[in-house]
C-alpha cells in the first residue's frame, strides 16, 4: 500500500465518465460533462459572481495531476485554489495546476490573475483546446477540499486539460452543495469573448 504523506491528501477516483462504477451519473450529464464556459454559466445565472482565491504556491502536483499533464516527479508547479461563489455563498471549488513550462511566454501573466477569472482568460483563446473530462464523486469531507468548503454531502467533480499556445494546464472543479444545476438545453460556444469582470477576495491562507 502506498503512503500518501500528510501535507498531500489523496486523489479522488478520477475515472472516464463512461466508468460503470460511477454510478447516477446519467441524470447529470448535461452539466457536469459541459463543455463550454463555466464562469459564463455562473454569470449567466443572475446572481453576483465573485471569484475567492483561497490559495496560490510552488507545489510538487499530485501524482495524478503529473501524469495528465506528463509532468516529471520532480517538477514544480503553480497551484491556485479559488472558490467561485454566487451571492456570496461558495457554489464550486476550483483547482489548477500550472506546470513551471506553461507559464513562460505568451501565458507568463498568468501567474498574476489580478482580477481576472481564469475561465475567462481560457475560453478567450482562439486556439484552446479541452480534453475530454474526467469525473469523480468525492465525500463531503474529503482531503481534497478546503476545511471550510467541506460539507456533509458527497460532491461530484470533474477536471481537463487546457491546450493553449502549445502549453498545457489543469482544472479541476468541484460542484458543491448550493450549486443549482443549469437545465438541458443547447451547449455554449467555446468561442466567447466577453470579459468577465470577477473582484478577487483576499486569499484566506
Amino acid at each position: 500500500m502506498t503512503r500518501v504523506p500528510p501535507d498531500s491528501p489523496a486523489d479522488p477516483a478520477w475515472r472516464s465518465p463512461d466508468d460503470p462504477r460511477l454510478a447516477g451519473l446519467h441524470g447529470l450529464r448535461h452539466w457536469l460533462l459541459d463543455d463550454g464556459s463555466l464562469t459564463r454559466r455562473l454569470v449567466d445565472s443572475g446572481g453576483v459572481f465573485r471569484v475567492q482565491r483561497l490559495s496560490q504556491r510552488w507545489a510538487t502536483p499530485r501524482a495524478s495531476e503529473r501524469r495528465v499533464l506528463a509532468n516529471g516527479l520532480r517538477q514544480r508547479a503553480l497551484v491556485r485554489e479559488v472558490a467561485l461563489r454566487l451571492d456570496g455563498e461558495a457554489v464550486v471549488f476550483a483547482r489548477s495546476v500550472f506546470p513551471y513550462a506553461s507559464l513562460c511566454g505568451r501565458l507568463a501573466h498568468l501567474r498574476k490573475l489580478q482580477g481576472s477569472s481564469l475561465g475567462a482568460i481560457l475560453f478567450s483563446a482562439a486556439d484552446m483546446r479541452r480534453s475530454p473530462f474526467q469525473v469523480a464523486l468525492l465525500d463531503g469531507d474529503s482531503q481534497y477540499l478546503p476545511p471550510a468548503l467541506r460539507q456533509d454531502r458527497p460532491a461530484w467533480a470533474r477536471r481537463s486539460v487546457f491546450r493553449l499556445h502549445g502549453q498545457r494546464l489543469l482544472v479541476s472543479e468541484v460542484f458543491l452543495a448550493p450549486f443549482r444545476p443549469w437545465p438541458p438545453g443547447p451547449g455554449l460556444e467555446r468561442g466567447w469573448r466577453r470579459r468577465v469582470s470577477a473582484a478577487i477576495l483576499p486569499a484566506t491562507q
